[in-house]
């Protein structure tokens, strides 16, 4: 397997794995956040991962804050995260987020935050984020899924709230929505 950075020509391709991967309207939201990442977020980070010249994964990091007493922190946002179906549960998801971690690290990024399941991401060197004395950027946010990695440029002084860049909530990409049918 290889894992190389996103090209222009891998677009496309991308894209229909994050739609597969998170499936139904979800997988829809998902794919246009893809989109909007890259075009709003020129130093994002986006690895793919081959197997037999083809794409199976993909992984972004992009350009977050954290608002800390001292001042503001440049961080990153590991989201989203897809693997073909096809090739779920066969180790590309973890290679990939591996593999940005390593390449953030030595880029002197200090946090990369994320929500998702502790049961897969703690593999990956993920805590609790709220256990390590960090603020969800919204209520929405479960604290169990609210994850942080702390890497070599981390500060014991680098606490405070997490903020998502902007893309994010233009989606509706923060924390979990109430889906019962209100009535209304």
């Amino acid at each position: 397997m290889a894992i190389r950075i996103e090209q222009p020509g891998d677009h496309d391709v991308v894209v229909e794995i994050h739609r597969r991967a998170f499936g139904g309207e979800h997988g829809n939201t998902v794919a246009q956040l893809v989109g909007a990442l890259r075009r709003d977020d020129p130093a994002v980070t986006s690895l793919v991962s081959e197997r037999a010249g083809e794409i199976v994964g993909s992984v972004m990091f992009s350009r977050a804050l954290l608002d800390a007493p001292r001042k503001l922190v440049a961080i990153r946002t590991l989201s989203p995260l897809a693997v073909e179906p096809r090739w779920q549960r066969q180790g590309v998801g973890s290679e990939l987020v591996r593999a940005g971690l390593k390449q953030l690290d030595e880029q002197g990024v200090p946090l990369v935050f994320l929500e998702g399941d502790p049961r897969y991401y703690s593999r990956l060197g993920f805590v609790p984020a709220v256990d390590q004395g960090f603020r969800k950027p919204s209520l929405r946010v479960p604290d169990a899924g609210f994850q942080v990695v702390k890497l070599s440029a981390y500060e014991p002084w680098m606490t405070g709230t997490f903020v998502y860049s902007n893309t994010f909530w233009d989606y509706d990409c923060v924390g979990l929505r109430d889906t019962a049918d209100s009535g209304h």
